[in-house]
């Protein structure tokens, strides 16, 4: 996993649900591209075909709520979300999240659609800069993700860490 990585803004607000993510009638299948091809749709029907790898998400309070379904953070990811900052995360979605190997920071970000968002998790900081205006330039500080969930996310998720820590053993 990158430790300095940008990408365009996608702004969302509080309440983020995972049948918003991706919606129930989606989830008959395992096929990624399914997934990927419906992130959003519950709110942004658009997202999925304008989204491009490295983008992130910035959004309000208590993203990926709902139900626990693992499916959420995974078409999120083979959209080519690199990371969601968000307030807070429900903390299934939080775990699941790390599970899959997609990156959640925990920040109050301030942000509009197309802004660039730029991540340093070394140096702590996430930078904004606005879409409308470059010389607008903001700085938030990053908390900091427990060694033992950055070693998870490093692998690309629990079942490549453990099946890393196997090949150890």
């Amino acid at each position: 996993m990158d430790k300095k990585f940008k990408g365009k803004a996608w702004k969302f607000g509080d309440d983020i649900d995972t049948d918003v993510i991706i919606p129930g009638k989606y989830l008959r299948t395992t096929d990624m591209q399914v997934f990927a091809d419906h992130a959003m749709e519950g709110i942004d029907p658009d997202f999925s075909k304008n989204v491009q790898k490295g983008d992130v998400i910035v959004a309000g309070d208590n993203f990926g709520c709902g139900s626990s379904r693992e499916q959420a953070p995974l078409a999120l990811k083979h959209a080519g979300v690199s990371c969601i900052i968000a307030k807070y995360f429900a903390r299934i979605f939080f775990r699941n999240a790390v599970n899959v190997g997609l990156l959640i920071i925990e920040a109050d970000v301030d942000a509009k659609d197309g802004d660039l968002v730029e991540v340093d998790l070394d140096g702590g900081t996430i930078r904004v800069t606005s879409a409308d205006n470059p010389e607008n330039v903001r700085e938030y500080p990053t908390g900091k993700l427990p060694d033992f969930l950055l070693d998870i996310l490093n692998d690309g998720g629990l079942v490549e860490h453990r099946k890393k820590q196997n090949a150890l053993n």
